[in-house]
C-alpha cells in the first residue's frame, strides 16, 4: 500500500514528508539520521518550547514585527501544543545533533503547519506560514533550548522538593513516635553510646530537609532566561524591547516569576546552572541512599542480625525460601539515586564540553537532568508512603540490645576513668554479661581499680 507524501524543501535540497506529518522536512532528516536509544525527551520539554512560541509570537504582534494573519493563527497552534495535543508529532531520539536545534525545528513546523491548517492551508506552504521566518521570529536554538531547559527542570524540580518535603516530614513525624524508644548507638558498625530511635529518625528528616535547601537555592537560578539572546546572546534579528517584553509574556504564560537574564551571552555559553541543579540532586541521591541503608540494616534479621525496626513486607523476598521479606523499598530507592548519581556524572562532563559561545551537548544535559529528577520523585513519593510512613519500632529487640551494648562503659567514664571503663566494656565482651550486671560489682571501688 503506497504512502502519501509532500515535497518540501530546506537549505541542503528537496525532501519526501509524510503528508499526514504535522512536522516538516527538518523533523523529518533528524527521525531518519538519529535511531539510537528509543528515548523521549519529556513532554513538558515540548510543552515549554511551545510556551515560548506562544510568547515570541504574542511579542513580535506587539512589536509590529509578525502581522495579525500570521500570528494569531501561530499562538492558536501553540496553545494547542501547550494543551498537550500532537503529541506523536514529537518522536525525536534524545540522542541527535547537537545544541537541540531538532528540537526547536519540530515545534517550529508543527506549529507553522497546525496554524497553515487553521488559515485553511495545506500543510507546508510555507509562503504564507514559515517555520523559520515566522514561528522562530526573533529566535534562535540557542536561546529557546536553555530557556526551555530552565523552564523543564524548575517544574520538574519543584515537584521533587514537594516529594522530598513529604519525605522529611514523615522522617520527623516517626521521630516524634520513636522518641521514647532507647536502642544502642553505632559507630563504625560496632556498638556505641545509646540513643533513641527518635533521635535517629528526626536526623534523617533534618538531613532530607536540608539537602532539599540546596536543591531549592539552585532551582531558582534557573527563572533568570536568556530568551532574546536569539544566535549568540547578543540580540541579533531582535528589536531592542523584544527580550524584556517576550521573558515578561513568558511569564505570563508559564505562571513562573521569570525575569531577563542580564547576561544572555553568559547563559548561553554556560551550562552551570543545569550542573547546579544536577549536582543537588547528587546531594539529595547521596543523603536518601545512605538512610536507605541505613534502614535496610536496621531492618535485618529478622532473628540473626540487628531487627530493631520492622519494614512493611509487601511482597515475598524469595523463590526458594518462604516465608522471606525482603527490604524491597528501601532497595529501590538504592538503585534509583545510583542512577541519579550516574547521570549526574555525564552531565557534569557535558558541562565542560561546551565550546565558547553555545553547549552543543544541551540535548543530553536536557534528558539527563529531566530523567534524573522525576525517577527521584517518583522513587521519593513511593519510599515515603511505601516505607517510611509504615516503619515500626521493635521495643523489645532495641531495649535487650541496648542492655547488652559495651557502648554502655562510656556512660561510667567519670566514674570510672576511660580505662576503667574499657576494663568494664572488655569483661562485658568475654563474659557475655551486661555492662549493668558488672557494674554492680565495681561500685564502691577506687576510681580505676574496675579489674
Amino acid at each position: 500500500m503506497s504512502e502519501a507524501f509532500r515535497i518540501e524543501r530546506d537549505p541542503i535540497g528537496d525532501k519526501r514528508v509524510r503528508a499526514d506529518a504535522l512536522y516538516g522536512v527538518q523533523t523529518a532528516r533528524a527521525l531518519e539520521n538519529f535511531h539510537i536509544s528509543g528515548y523521549r525527551i519529556h513532554p513538558q520539554f515540548i510543552t515549554a518550547i511551545a510556551e515560548i512560541k506562544k510568547a515570541a509570537a504574542q511579542t513580535n504582534l506587539a512589536l509590529g514585527s509578525l502581522d495579525r494573519a500570521r500570528a494569531e493563527p501561530i499562538i492558536a497552534a501553540a496553545d494547542e501544543v501547550i494543551a498537550g495535543q500532537w503529541r506523536e508529532h514529537f518522536r525525536l531520539d534524545v540522542f541527535q545533533a547537537g545544541a537541540g536545534t531538532s528540537y526547536n525545528m519540530n515545534v517550529n513546523e508543527v506549529v507553522a503547519n497546525r496554524a497553515l491548517e487553521m488559515t485553511g492551508a495545506r500543510r507546508g506552504d510555507y509562503d504564507r506560514i514559515n517555520p523559520n521566518d515566522h514561528v522562530n521570529k526573533s529566535q534562535s536554538s540557542n536561546d529557546v533550548i536553555p530557556t526551555a531547559i530552565r523552564i523543564t527542570t524548575y517544574r520538574l524540580g519543584s515537584a521533587l522538593l514537594d516529594a522530598l518535603r513529604q519525605c522529611g516530614e514523615a522522617f520527623l513525624a516517626k521521630g516524634r513516635e520513636f522518641n521514647d524508644v532507647v536502642k544502642p548507638g553505632r559507630t563504625h558498625l560496632h556498638d556505641a553510646t545509646p540513643m533513641t530511635l527518635g533521635e535517629e529518625f528526626s536526623a534523617y528528616g533534618r538531613n532530607v530537609h536540608r539537602a532539599s535547601g540546596t536543591l531549592r537555592f539552585a532551582l531558582d537560578q534557573l527563572l533568570e532566561v536568556p530568551l532574546g539572546g536569539t544566535a549568540v546572546g547578543n540580540g541579533v534579528n531582535t528589536k531592542s524591547e523584544y527580550a524584556s517584553k517576550a521573558v515578561a509574556a513568558l511569564a505570563v504564560i508559564t505562571g513562573l516569576p521569570l525575569t531577563e537574564a542580564a547576561d544572555k551571552v553568559q547563559l548561553q555559553q554556560s551550562v552551570g546552572d543545569f550542573v547546579a541543579v544536577s549536582g543537588a540532586v547528587r546531594l539529595i541521591a547521596v543523603e536518601l541512599s545512605k538512610i536507605a541503608s541505613d534502614l535496610r540494616l536496621l531492618n535485618s534479621g529478622p532473628h540473626t542480625a540487628i531487627a530493631e525496626i520492622e519494614l512493611p513486607a509487601l511482597q515475598p523476598g524469595s523463590s526458594i525460601m518462604p516465608g522471606k521479606v525482603n527490604p524491597a523499598v528501601a532497595e529501590m530507592l538504592n538503585m534509583a539515586c545510583f542512577h541519579a548519581i550516574g547521570r549526574d556524572a555525564a552531565i557534569g562532563i557535558c558541562g565542560e564540553a561546551g565550546q565558547l559561545e553555545v553547549n552543543v551537548m544541551m540535548p543530553y544535559v536536557a534528558f539527563g537532568l529531566f530523567e534524573m529528577i522525576d525517577i527521584m520523585t517518583r522513587a521519593v513519593t513511593t519510599f515515603t508512603d511505601k516505607c517510611v510512613t509504615l516503619v515500626e519500632a521493635d521495643r523489645i529487640r532495641c531495649r535487650e540490645l541496648c542492655e547488652r551494648s559495651v557502648g554502655l562503659a562510656a556512660l561510667h567514664n567519670d566514674e570510672l576513668g576511660f580505662m576503667g571503663a574499657a576494663e568494664l566494656a572488655k569483661q562485658a565482651m568475654d563474659t557475655g554479661r551486661t555492662i549493668d550486671d558488672l557494674l554492680d560489682e565495681h561500685r564502691g571501688r577506687p576510681k580505676n581499680a574496675a579489674s
